[in-house]
């Protein structure tokens, strides 16, 4: 059974989501503050914590720094934010997904869901994991990826962007947090070379580059690798 951690200062959606996902045999916890969802946090271990942005003593932001200064717990924000600069600076700041208030409950419950199984995935499998998908396959350890039987070359540049997308199977990896670390620390608003590399990597992995299935754009924001 997972634990879940509501954070919201909103009673009436903390009861919603806490009636929805006992329904589904998770254990809830809740917090309607900033402070106390970083108490019950180091407390009571949750599995996924469903974070608010707008909280009374604090921006859900610092909560999310917070939190990733001790535990790689998926946090799913949940706010009535919509600009998508805000999205990127709670990704950025270490969030796994972003999802907008009014929402729908299944979507919340589909997402949250493989959080769950992509923190357990990590967490089996460690840096060493071959990972699969229905074109290619990539073998984080031996630096290969290999297609219909053939070793695909790659650039150094090439593999190290597949290796932060692949190393964050299913989270959306933000354009700035990709340039960091793919080109340095003093990059970060060169989005050109992103979408150079980008099409480079369709051209060689997927079979309709044109239709990516597994190296996804998320217009505005970034980029995400689904298996």
């Amino acid at each position: 059974m997972h634990r879940v951690l509501v954070v919201d200062d909103e009673p009436q959606i903390v009861r919603a989501l806490r009636i929805n996902l006992r329904a589904r045999t998770y254990e809830v916890d809740a917090a309607y503050d900033g402070a106390e969802a970083l108490r019950l946090a180091a407390a009571r271990h949750p599995d996924v914590i469903v974070l608010d942005l707008g909280l009374p003593d604090m921006d859900g932001i610092e909560v999310v720094k917070g939190l990733r200064g001790w535990t790689r717990v998926p946090i799913i924000v949940l706010s009535a934010r919509h600009a998508s600069d805000e999205k990127v600076e709670a990704l950025d700041a270490g969030a796994d997904d972003y999802v907008t208030k009014p929402f729908g409950m299944d979507e919340l419950l589909a997402r949250l869901r493989a959080a769950v199984r992509r923190a357990a995935s990590a967490e089996g499998t460690g840096d060493t994991s071959v990972v699969e998908t229905a074109a290619f396959t990539v073998d984080l350890a031996a630096k290969k990826v290999n297609k219909s039987g053939t070793d695909i070359r790659l650039t150094p540049t090439e593999w190290h962007l597949l290796d932060v997308l692949v190393r964050n199977t299913g989270r959306l990896v933000t354009q700035k947090q990709l340039l960091r670390e793919v080109w340095g620390p003093g990059y970060g608003t060169e989005t050109n070379y992103l979408r150079v590399y980008m099409a480079q990597l369709r051209r060689k992995l997927e079979v309709d580059p044109s239709r990516p299935r597994h190296l996804v754009t998320e217009p505005g924001m970034g980029y995400r690798f689904e298996p």
